[in-house]
């Protein structure tokens, strides 16, 4: 009677192996799994991730310029941090001296 697991622990136990460079022996020990299907899940995996390769992510004009406004708020926010953090790193130095 074979075990039934979700797709989503079958890419769990594939990313182990693909991601983190672990060996499929070791993890289908560690998880009681047969070494066959391991393999078989890791294979898959790799062939989905291939094929995320190839798929383009088209975002639309609003949704471009969302991000955009974030990531300049983000840069002004980091802008500002740079130049409290010169101000402190300044006043700092010139009482060492």
């Amino acid at each position: 009677m074979g075990k039934h697991h979700t797709q989503e622990y079958r890419e769990y136990i594939a990313k182990l192996i693909v991601e983190e460079g672990r060996k499929a022996t070791e993890v289908a020990y560690e998880f009681e799994l047969a070494y066959k299907t391991v393999s078989r899940w890791v294979l898959a995996y790799k062939e989905k991730a291939r094929g995320d390769m190839f798929t383009e992510q088209y975002i639309t004009p609003k949704e471009f310029e969302k991000i955009k406004i974030q990531h300049e708020i983000e840069l002004q926010q980091l802008k500002e941090e740079n130049e409290i953090l010169k101000k402190a790193m300044h006043i700092f130095t010139k009482n060492q001296v």
